[in-house]
């Protein structure tokens, strides 16, 4: 049995909080405000910090955590599971979603501090600030254990509705996720994890504190975006070092022309990387590259070390099966079968391709593809720092995302959002028509100065609208492109 696990009675197992068990275990760094210097925070502190917030909790059994300091956030995480609440992530903290949650949890009180996400939480919402100083600590603490049952969060997904649908965390399956992919990703204990993406998000939430908590590693407590913060973050980070990131967010590093602190290793996740991406980023950072694959509902399924293999190689205990079409993923820490949202090629027992999203295939003309696809050879031109292909809202018919029957009518026409600077339209379009058939090439073109992502790189989908209506509204001149007529404007940016 683990020295961080125990068996009560016949079979309630308890799972130590972290596997930090030396006081003076190394679990976060926090930057220096003067110097920008690590900082180490230890076991015995992290423990202190969690005893001192639980006190401060009310009795409500719901936590939304919107802590931006990674060490903070972990500490909330820890708290609610010592009190035994449970903490919400919902995939983003509009005030609609807000509200949306507190209909799911109406005893919900907010956890924020200085630096952390600030939507226009509700006056009657009860917040809790992170104390600015918290006592140090002079004596150990026990660590607390925590049922292995014991709901320990709810992701949510975009429902069909509308209404965020939550998806239930188990602490033993959380603790299983973090030990396995410690081995798969082969990660050296000690190592300092710097994100990128957000504590909240699942890929975050497990690559991060997760890790911290139980791969014996040492998470970074700040949240560098932009380059220039990502480049001090790892020149003043301990070794060995972690990169946490998305593919945007390594498009945007290699694009910079910064100098970056060699790293162990890169891990990425959100969105398939193109090989030729990831290998300039393996040459930029001097470290390998591996690939995340997963979903809010399962956590992460499987990796691939991209620059070597289109393969990827399921987590232990992970088995695939299909039933009528689509593939489902079940066992080790999956808390139930989920149905995956892509296209599986199986490829052996624990091995498998991807070929795009079910979810987004097109049918024009009576010829196929996917919006991913597409987007991949968009962003594969020399120039084009940023794209995106979509669906207009109104064309599709149906809501934001959601295609019937995977399958869109013959009539529809793609819509691409580009950022490539001192190019013209119909260079990328000319480009493009090397590269995909011309059915597919996007009516209109919208070039941009920067693409309106969010805080874990993607692009919702009513923002992409917004930005085809905004065009719309503008009416801009058609764009000849060698007698084809594909209408591109710039746009500021939103």
């Amino acid at each position: 049995m683990n020295t961080d696990a125990m068996t009560v009675g016949f079979t309630v197992t308890k799972l130590a909080l972290t596997s930090h068990l030396a006081p003076d275990s190394i679990v976060a760094y926090q930057a220096d405000r003067a110097t920008g210097l690590a900082v180490p925070i230890s076991q015995r502190q992290f423990l202190s910090d969690v005893a001192q917030l639980v006190a401060s909790f009310p009795a409500n059994g719901h936590l939304l955590n919107l802590c931006k300091n990674r060490y903070r956030f972990m500490v909330g995480i820890a708290a609610a599971l010592v009190s035994r609440k449970i903490s919400l992530l919902p995939s983003t903290y509009t005030p609609t979603v807000i509200q949306q949650v507190r209909s799911f949890a109406p005893d919900v009180f907010c956890l924020i501090d200085d630096d952390g996400y600030a939507p226009d939480i509700p006056s009657d919402l009860l917040q809790i600030a992170y104390p600015d100083q918290l006592t140090p600590s002079r004596n150990a603490l026990p660590v607390p254990y925590i049922s292995a049952e014991q709901i320990a969060a709810y992701v949510f997904t975009s429902g069909t509705t509308g209404m965020p649908v939550p998806h239930a965390k188990t602490w033993g399956k959380l603790v299983e996720n973090a030990r396995v992919a410690q081995k798969r990703l082969q990660i050296e204990t000690g190592t300092t994890l710097i994100g990128t993406i957000p504590s909240q998000h699942m890929y975050g939430f497990e690559a991060t504190v997760l890790l911290a908590l139980h791969g014996g590693c040492a998470l970074w407590a700040g949240h560098p975006f932009h380059p220039a913060e990502v480049s001090a973050c790892l020149q003043n980070a301990r070794q060995p070092r972690v990169l946490v990131t998305t593919p945007v967010h390594l498009r945007a590093l290699l694009n910079a022309g910064l100098e970056y602190s060699p790293v162990q290793g890169i891990l990425c996740a959100t969105a398939p990387l193109p090989k030729s991406v990831a290998m300039a980023a393996e040459q930029c950072l001097k470290g390998p590259l591996t690939e995340i694959y997963g979903s809010t509902e399962t956590g992460q399924l499987a990796t691939r070390c991209t620059t070597h293999t289109a393969q990827w190689h399921l987590h232990e205990g992970i088995a695939l099966e299909s039933e009528n079409g689509n593939y489902y993923a079940f066992g080790g820490h999956v808390e139930e079968r989920v149905a995956l949202n892509d296209i599986v090629v199986p490829q052996g027992e624990h091995h498998f391709l991807l070929q795009g999203r079910s979810a987004d295939l097109v049918n024009i003309a009576g010829k196929r593809s996917s919006l991913s696809y597409l987007g991949h050879q968009l962003l594969a031109i020399d120039g084009v720092l940023d794209g995106c292909y979509f669906m207009p809202q109104a064309t599709a018919g149906t809501g934001a995302g959601e295609l019937p029957d995977a399958m869109l009518p013959d009539t529809t026409r793609l819509c691409a959002v580009v950022v490539a600077p001192g190019m013209q339209p119909k260079d990328i379009l000319r480009a493009l028509r090397q590269r995909i058939d011309a059915v597919f090439l996007p009516r209109p073109l919208v070039m941009l100065d920067k693409l309106p992502r969010n805080a874990t790189g993607k692009l919702p989908q009513a923002v992409l609208q917004a930005l085809w209506q905004t065009h719309n509204r503008r009416n801009a001149p058609s764009n000849t492109d060698d007698g084809d007529h594909h209408i591109a404007t710039r746009v500021e940016e939103a």
